[in-house]
């Protein structure tokens, strides 16, 4: 039984998309949070709520750096083989206006795979094209980033809040800024009019107007 709870347990961690992709990064390298919202295009708060939840089952684990920055790798790899066996019926086979029926509702469920498949490779070409986008955006903000930014610190500040409103704690994690460096860049931007405050979040202002209200 406990093998079973374990079991059915780590299929609900990866039942998840995001999760799964999250630790197939992890399997090619240690990776920061902000490495991760950007490279698969999750919002850092997010990524904080799924490493936690894979850091509690012992997924993944995570170390300080230098700079005290953390990052996260994968403490212990999920491994399960499914296969599917073939129940026998034991009711009579169908005769051939049966078969026809059946025949009709498969191909009718192949068309319906063919055009959904269809629709998420139209998707996958946008979300492709708005990848470029965001890559060519935050390069030409890396370039020049000493007339916009005084550092890359501010720079992923201005990046984690650019996905959504986020609390200090969140924007630190995501960040890996100390809370003294973290309260001085968010002071100079409300300073320049770069944020602003509601309520416990900090909002990048006009990227969620809806938020400002």
């Amino acid at each position: 039984m406990e093998d079973l709870a374990e079991f059915a347990r780590l299929l609900d961690i990866l039942g998840n998309r995001n999760r799964r992709r999250i630790i197939g990064l992890l399997r090619q390298k240690p990776c920061f949070v902000t490495e991760i919202s950007e490279t698969l295009m999750i919002s850092p708060k997010a990524v904080i709520e799924h490493l936690q939840l894979m850091e509690r089952e012992d997924i993944l684990s995570c170390q300080i750096d230098d700079r005290r920055r953390k990052y996260y790798y994968l403490a212990n790899d999920i491994l399960i083989d499914v296969t599917l066996r073939s129940l026998q019926s034991s009711l009579e086979k169908p005769d051939d206006s049966g078969r026809d029926e059946e025949n009709e509702r498969t191909r009718q469920a192949v068309v319906m795979l063919a055009k959904m498949i269809q629709a998420h490779d139209q998707l996958v070409d946008h979300l492709e094209q708005l990848n470029h986008d965001v890559d060519t955006k935050l390069a030409d903000l890396a370039r020049n980033h000493n007339n916009l930014f005084r550092s890359e610190r501010e720079l992923s500040v201005a990046v984690a809040l650019s996905h959504e409103p986020l609390t200090r704690d969140e924007l630190q994690e995501a960040t890996g800024c100390s809370p003294d460096e973290l309260e001085l860049i968010l002071a100079e931007f409300v300073k320049r009019g770069i944020v602003s405050r509601a309520k416990n979040r900090i909002i990048l202002r006009g990227a969620h107007a809806d938020e400002s209200q």
